[in-house]
């Protein structure tokens, strides 16, 4: 058993590391955050009893068509601040978007984005590597999808356009801190059992205010690149908090993680403590960020 979780954990670890590589080799040059607004299309709308409203809205960048769920409360009129919600490296499902719900609860309008197209979900890690390498390893094509998203979410007359935040899970907290370190007009971002090697590490373009939340026994996070992230940070002056909990491992805030990690045999644990407590904190920064 001990063998063969060990060489399951060697089969994450070489699907992770030539994703970095592809990170890593892929161009770091900062891109124009002139990036011209994609069209949309809603394609559905719900609302709940609490006027809670639901769109699933269809936008395009990169020549690829992406499927977004947009969520505000429909009782509050006044222009709200806006949060993008990108996913883990599973996809677009339930989970980001569940977190997109529980935004607007609390008052915000969050999009949930799309990074791969279409909704694409993957059902094994090997699909999740090769979905999460596509997007991160052509780092200019990354950021005209999240440009595309972000004018979604700045455009929609519920938004604030002056007040925009990112939170990421995984891969998507991969991808908020990038976007961040590029320069891209985020007033606060929060990344969640998020890598912390990134194609575009901390600099003096990075405007936003930042919180990650990982789990201090997570294995696809090692001390030595938390330590490299930290003297990155602390070297551009950035507004940060980094949060590691004890005894927890990858994907805490995912109910979900059990049983994917006991059907891949991967080191994946939701922890109810550590997504509550991460959950609070990623509160009290956008309340401070846009009080």
């Amino acid at each position: 058993m001990l063998g063969s979780k060990h060489q399951n954990m060697k089969t994450i670890y070489s699907l992770l590391i030539p994703m970095f590589f592809l990170i890593a080799c892929g161009s770091t040059e900062n891109q124009s955050d002139d990036s011209e607004s994609s069209d949309s299309t809603i394609i559905e709308t719900k609302v709940q009893e609490s006027k809670i409203v639901y769109e699933e809205i269809v936008y395009s960048a990169d020549s690829v068509e992406m499927i977004g769920f947009l969520v505000f409360d429909a009782n509050n009129s006044e222009p709200k601040p806006g949060i993008l919600v990108v996913h883990e490296w599973w996809g677009h499902n339930e989970h980001s978007r569940n977190q997109a719900r529980k935004l607007a609860e609390i008052g915000y309008v969050a999009l949930a984005v799309d990074m791969y197209g279409d909704g694409k979900q993957a059902k094994h890690p090997q699909d999740a590597g090769k979905f999460a390498g596509m997007v991160m390893s052509n780092l200019e094509g990354a950021k005209a999808r999240f440009e595309a998203a972000y004018q979604v979410l700045a455009s929609n007359q519920n938004t604030d356009p002056e007040k925009i935040g990112a939170i990421g899970f995984c891969f998507g907290g991969s991808v908020v801190l990038t976007m961040a370190n590029s320069g891209m007009n985020l007033d606060a971002v929060a990344a969640f059992h998020s890598g912390v090697q990134l194609p575009v590490m901390p600099n003096e373009n990075l405007k936003a205010k930042v919180l990650v939340c990982n789990g201090e026994d997570d294995p696809m996070v090692p001390a030595e690149q938390v330590l490299a992230f930290k003297d990155a940070m602390d070297a551009a002056g950035a507004d940060y908090k980094y949060i590691s909990y004890p005894g927890v491992v990858h994907a805490f805030t995912n109910p979900g993680a059990d049983s994917l990690g006991a059907k891949f045999n991967l080191p994946l644990a939701y922890d109810e403590n550590a997504d509550r407590a991460s959950w609070e904190e990623m509160e009290l920064l956008f309340s401070s960020t846009f009080k």
